[in-house]
């Protein structure tokens, strides 16, 4: 069956905008009762049934490019239409690399080891019970994203890994993409005899349907995880009645250690901001060391305006090209997810690190240096989720991970942190075997 079969067997309605409150309620309750429904029948599958569904979502979507890409054509010239930024048209934006990069990604997690199921650890107490702990899925996770089409195959993909049901609310500027991907889950459901109810798509683009996941169905949520700007991220993280998982910014920083090579340090500054300026793991702020400053920070700075990148810098970084403009204390706390980045010259590791301790966001950061003992101290001291010696903060990312793909990287401390993969979407339990012992 194809989408445009599955599209006409459910005559699913244009996005309709504006709801009444009544209206609203009953598509969320039913949506949510589908959920818990299912997630219950998956915790009573193996992790075969999640796995043949995923590799038959992924020979869906190889099968229906052609009509993913004009569903996407579609969101495109409405988001031309309504002046969205540039970064935003980049997440947008789907072109059969990215729909291939996709379907490697179910590939891949469908291939990945069960998540659920495992023991984790376990001990023999002196009375002789037997205690394990064990992992089990969250239960239903409600996904809120923006922009990015490929989150809607990610996310399923990976809830549905591990035997979690989704409820997945795209923003309305990738509502056509959204849709056709999800169709190609859905066959995959069908074909794994799994309800369509573990991989629920929110069918209006009412923004009253956000406010109603986030604090009228806690009967139903298990936990929220928001992809996308602060804003977004801000609003879950005030009104959601139920546990969050997300990060509000990646203010990603790269350190230029005193003993750095020049050649290194210039493929990967120039890779870590430009390569894709609009992702969470895209440098904003260059820090460098005065040590190294004057052989290192002309060479940075001119393959950095070179590329197409806006330098600002404080005085001492300014005097190095007259094209670097005057920095501000408010940059150093911007997430630009532009061709812009902060430069600022710092006294030696102890000094990049207060540095991003006061501006940063515990995201992502990198140190680049040749000396070892530097480096350790660097990687111990910053306090953010991902650290990196050497290498460009772009790699910030759960596919590069080995995870197949990431539903978001977490800065919380609680439950996950860092890319947030299928393992990092199960809770535990704990498991005692006895033989008939009692409490005195």
């Amino acid at each position: 069956m194809t989408i445009t079969d599955l599209n006409e067997a459910r005559r699913e309605k244009q996005p309709q905008h504006e709801l009444s409150a009544i209206e609203i309620a009953a598509i969320m309750d039913e949506i949510g009762r589908h959920a818990r429904e299912a997630a219950v029948h998956l915790a009573g599958r193996d992790g075969k049934a999640m796995e043949s569904a995923l590799y038959c979502a992924a020979a869906s979507m190889r099968a229906n490019v052609d009509l993913i890409l004009t569903a996407n054509a579609r969101d495109m010239e409405g988001a031309r239409a309504a002046n969205l930024s540039a970064a935003m048209l980049d997440r947008l934006k789907l072109d059969d690399a990215r729909i291939a990069a996709m379907v490697r990604s179910l590939d891949e997690i469908a291939a990945m080891p069960n998540p659920v199921g495992q023991v984790l650890t376990g001990w023999d107490r002196p009375n002789g019970l037997h205690i394990e702990r064990v992992s089990v899925p969250l239960g239903v996770i409600g996904i809120i994203y923006e922009s990015r089409p490929n989150v809607t195959a990610d996310a399923a993909a990976l809830c549905l890994r591990a035997g979690n049901a989704v409820i997945l609310r795209g923003g309305s500027e990738s509502y056509h993409s959204s849709r056709a991907i999800h169709e190609c889950i859905l066959e995959g459901l069908n074909a794994a005899r799994i309800p369509e109810g573990a991989v629920q798509r929110v069918p209006t683009t009412d923004r009253a349907a956000v406010g109603y996941m986030l604090g009228n169905m806690t009967q139903y949520i298990d936990v929220i995880v928001p992809r996308g700007g602060r804003s977004l991220t801000e609003r879950v993280t005030r009104d959601a009645r139920v546990p969050v998982i997300g990060h509000l910014d990646g203010l990603v920083h790269l350190y230029v250690d005193g003993k750095a090579d020049l050649e290194m340090a210039r493929r990967i500054v120039l890779n870590a901001k430009m390569r894709r300026t609009g992702i969470c793991g895209a440098a904003e702020t260059l820090l460098i060391d005065r040590r190294c400053a004057a052989a290192h920070l002309p060479v940075l700075v001119d393959d950095l305006i070179k590329a197409g990148c806006e330098v600002r810098g404080d005085a001492d970084v300014q005097a190095v090209d007259q094209r670097v403009t005057p920095v501000s204390e408010a940059d150093w706390t911007t997430e630009y997810l532009d061709a812009i980045i902060s430069v600022r010259i710092v006294e030696g590791v102890e000094e990049a690190i207060a540095h991003i301790q006061r501006y940063g966001s515990q995201h992502t950061e990198t140190i680049i240096t040749d000396d070892g003992p530097t480096a350790e101290h660097f990687l111990s001291q910053v306090d953010s989720a991902i650290v990196m010696h050497n290498a460009s903060t772009q790699f910030a990312d759960g596919g590069e991970f080995g995870m197949g793909a990431e539903i978001g990287i977490s800065t919380s401390k609680l439950h996950a942190r860092g890319p947030v993969g299928a393992a990092q979407l199960t809770s535990y339990k704990y498991v005692v075997r006895g033989t008939g012992q009692t409490r005195a």
